[in-house]
């Protein structure tokens, strides 16, 4: 068992089983949907204890080129999941998760659920209500208003339990 400067932590880990799960759950996010390298760096700082790391920390730590780095951070960058930061008078840039980056996320969802259903009530009223298309696509908006609401109950009950927690 070692620990690593980049820990930040007392606790020593086991470094080999560290890499093996970072890239496990790459592995797993990649099956889910997600781009291969932007899963490996997304695990890779989700694991590391310090919260943030380098393009070239990233880089040496999954054993690839700086440009696969810089490409799977700018997809992470896009769609929500991580934040590049600079320390003043630092030429390095420094990519973290972002705090509370579960809720964040399915806000995000959220947000794009409901211009889904928006945009299925438009066709309702286009296609017509009494219609084949109509009753499928009213019944997508239904499904979608549903989620919605369920979405915002479990958001509500996520924020008591961090309360309960006291975080």
């Amino acid at each position: 068992m070692t620990t690593t400067p980049e820990s930040a932590s007392s606790t020593e880990r086991d470094e080999d089983a560290v890499r093996r799960y970072v890239e496990h759950l790459g592995l797993t996010l990649s099956q889910i949907g997600m781009q291969r390298m932007p899963a490996r760096v997304f695990a890779a700082l989700m694991t590391t204890d310090a919260g943030r790391l380098t393009a070239a920390e990233l880089a040496d730590q999954l054993s690839v080129s700086p440009a696969a780095i810089s490409g799977a951070v700018r997809w992470l960058e896009q769609i929500g999941l991580v934040a590049k930061e600079r320390e003043p008078g630092s030429r390095r840039d420094h990519y973290r998760l972002f705090d509370d980056l579960w809720y964040a996320t399915f806000m995000k969802r959220d947000r794009m659920i409901t211009l889904w259903r928006d945009a299925a009530d438009e066709g309702v009223s286009a296609l017509g209500a009494d219609t084949p298309a109509g009753e499928r696509v009213a019944e997508m908006r239904d499904f979608l208003s549903f989620m919605i609401k369920e979405l915002n109950d479990m958001y509500a009950k996520w924020h008591a339990m961090l309360d309960a927690k006291g975080k």
